[in-house]
């Protein structure tokens, strides 16, 4: 397959049996890596197993064109061949080409398919049955979760205004609400909680009515009525005198006087 890699050693130019091959052709050491490019590549492409069905040592050397060269690699163990008289290659698995890691690929296949047999024989009732169990599992610690929590709360006693929210209100300005009144000492209760969902209940801009209470500091929700500073007085005993009998318990003299 065109723009396939075989591994050819960096060491193959001095290696000593090119030059045993240089030696038995009479022939340039570049050209002798040429050839053993195109014989490795042939072994590369046409073969699995490193057994070449088909080729022959002849036909090795019309593919080179060179003849004798396949002998030549026979005799330093580059080759050899079967009774057949089909060509081989020594050492196959280790020749480093597209066949290489398609071999490679295969008993890596191999290995993880008999890893997981077992867990590809699981029946689809033992499979379901897993879920079934894992499911009721999640169930079971999901009831003691919320038991453990509602226990805790009752177990306090305290009120948590979060949980009174008004519906119609946001999460961020209720809670900013509940923080604002416990810093300033006033924390919610229940019955204000109450108290305040029912004052914002069909209001048009909830939220911004908190935010406003919040930028003043007001502890209630709407603007607080502040006690006028007129004092009340007692009301004065100078009035009435129109009113008031004032011969009541006196007596009249002959002369019209009264007596004290």
């Amino acid at each position: 397959m065109a723009g396939d890699w075989i591994k050819m050693r960096i060491d193959l130019q001095t290696h000593p049996k090119v030059f045993r091959m240089v030696s038995a052709l009479k022939a340039d050491r570049l050209r002798i890596i040429g050839g053993l490019h195109i014989a490795w590549s042939i072994f590369d492409t046409h073969s699995d197993d490193g057994v070449l069905h088909g080729y022959s040592v002849d036909a090795m050397d019309a593919v080179v064109g060179w003849p004798g060269f396949t002998q030549a690699m026979i005799e330093v163990e580059w080759a050899s061949v079967q009774d057949d008289g089909s060509l081989v290659m020594p050492r196959f698995d280790e020749h480093n080409g597209a066949s290489a890691k398609r071999r490679a690929n295969d008993s890596e296949r191999k290995r993880n398919d008999r890893k997981n047999k077992g867990v590809r024989n699981v029946s689809a009732s033992d499979a379901d049955n897993l879920r079934t169990r894992e499911e009721k599992r999640r169930e079971e610690k999901k009831e003691q979760d919320q038991k453990q929590g509602a226990g805790a709360q009752a177990k306090s006693g305290k009120f948590d205004p979060l949980t009174a929210k008004p519906e119609n209100v946001s999460e961020k300005a209720w809670a900013d609400w509940c923080q604002h009144r416990k810093e300033i000492r006033k924390p919610l209760t229940a019955k204000s909680c109450e108290q305040q969902g029912k004052a914002l209940l069909g209001h048009a801009n909830p939220d911004q009515v908190l935010a406003t209470s919040i930028s003043n500091g007001w502890t209630g929700i709407f603007p607080e009525k502040r006690a006028s500073n007129v004092h009340q007085f007692p009301q004065s005993r100078h009035t009435g005198f129109a009113e008031r009998d004032y011969q009541a318990g006196l007596i009249q003299r002959e002369d019209g006087s009264y007596a004290l």
